[in-house]
């Protein structure tokens, strides 16, 4: 990060060694380097605050200040661990939060950057956890019991040294054993499973392995039933005609002398047959 060197903060001067060499800097403890990086921040908003927005010493200062704050970002995402998602993903998400807070800070309003920060960072990362992560999405009331239910295994967890118990969350959170389950089943909408994947072990079957397979029969009973809520609409005559003609496979030949009538008739009636199912079927449609 190149920072101007008067908004740089000081390091302290490294001491000599009794035997003339140079004795390595200590560690500053977790509060100094806080402290550092608050007033880094606060001068860089000094600074910032008197430049042209797109300009290269803007974009600079802003680029230092997203690079100074970026400790603020891993601490929001580690809040996040439990998710089991990549922290990688985790703290790029949060860090277009850090940069909306940056872009809307205002550092004459008196508040410290970081209470201003963090409430959007934070709320970056829920978004993104509520948008993208879930594979099916679940009501917002299920979710946020959820995230309870969750606090409360690792409490227990830790005070117990064992998994609790659906009755022990229920009791801890003080509601029914049905709204926990539940909220553990919504959970597992953060994880898609490949259906590929073997369920009880090696070497047995997946869930591929066990789903149905569409019957290419199951078209024909829709028409049958359409063919066949059309054919009682018909006179019976015409009816055993068609019959005769698509379900015996006899020819208008072998019909007429079937019915004792002339072939040609044996066609209009066919013709006439068709003619009301077609009309009969755009009705229905």
């Amino acid at each position: 990060m190149n920072v101007p060197a008067s908004t740089a903060p000081q390091v302290p001067p490294q001491h000599e060694s009794g035997d003339g060499g140079q004795e390595a800097p200590r560690p500053r403890p977790q509060s100094s380097r806080g402290a550092d990086t608050r007033a880094l921040t606060q001068v860089l908003f000094g600074q910032l605050k008197n430049l042209e927005p797109g300009t290269p010493e803007h974009h600079r200062v802003r680029g230092a200040l997203i690079e100074a704050n970026l400790p603020l970002v891993r601490y929001a995402a580690a809040r996040f661990r439990s998710r089991n998602e990549p922290m990688e993903d985790v703290v790029q998400v949060g860090t277009i939060g850090l940069i909306n807070a940056i872009d809307r800070f205002d550092p004459d309003r008196g508040v410290q950057f970081p209470t201003f920060a963090m409430p959007t960072v934070v709320g970056e990362i829920k978004r993104y956890f509520r948008d993208n992560v879930r594979t099916v999405h679940v009501p917002r009331r299920l979710h946020e019991l959820w995230v309870q239910v969750n606090g409360a295994t690792e409490d227990l967890t830790t005070a117990h040294g064992r998994s609790p118990t659906t009755a022990e969350i229920a009791e801890r959170l003080r509601i029914g054993e049905d709204e926990v389950l539940a909220c553990i089943e919504a959970g597992r909408s953060y994880h898609a499973t490949s259906l590929e994947a073997a369920q009880e072990g090696d070497g047995l079957p997946g869930l591929l392995d066990r789903l149905g397979y569409e019957d290419p029969a199951l078209a024909g009973v829709e028409h049958r039933d359409l063919v066949r809520h059309l054919l009682v609409q018909l006179p019976e005559r015409e009816q055993r005609i068609l019959m005769l003609r698509y379900y015996s496979n006899l020819t208008q030949s072998q019909i007429s002398q079937e019915l004792g009538v002339s072939q040609m008739h044996v066609s209009r009636l066919l013709a006439r047959s068709f003619a009301r199912l077609r009309s009969a079927n755009r009705i229905e449609a």
